[in-house]
């Protein structure tokens, strides 16, 4: 996906979708640091439509849980030191194994 593709999905679903949630004046869109989140273009178009945006970090756990597993995963991997690109892919799944089951079902 690029920019004007997510533009566009904004275009046909943000306000449609802030009016059937019945949201009031003064709500604020929230999206993470995406490189199609914050190009120029696309603050721009939110900016002329009159959308606040909440600023939020990149990778931030706070919106992507899935945030806290990939630190857990870089961190055990970094841990091991792969020497190659098939020690590393052979450490990559050794360590996605040991993942809790209910962890998976995300």
């Amino acid at each position: 996906m690029n920019g004007a593709m997510y533009r566009e999905i904004l275009s046909d679903n943000l306000l449609p979708s802030a009016r059937a949630l019945k949201m009031k004046r003064g709500w604020v869109f929230q999206h993470d640091n995406d490189p199609k989140h914050t190009a120029r273009a696309t603050k721009e178009w939110l900016r002329k439509k009159h959308f606040k945006v909440l600023e939020w970090p990149s990778q931030s756990p706070d919106l992507n849980p899935i945030e806290h597993l990939w630190r857990e995963m870089k961190v055990c991997v970094a841990q091991r030191q792969p020497q190659s690109i098939p020690a590393l892919e052979e450490v990559c799944m050794e360590e996605r194994a040991k993942v809790p089951a209910t962890v998976n079902t995300w």
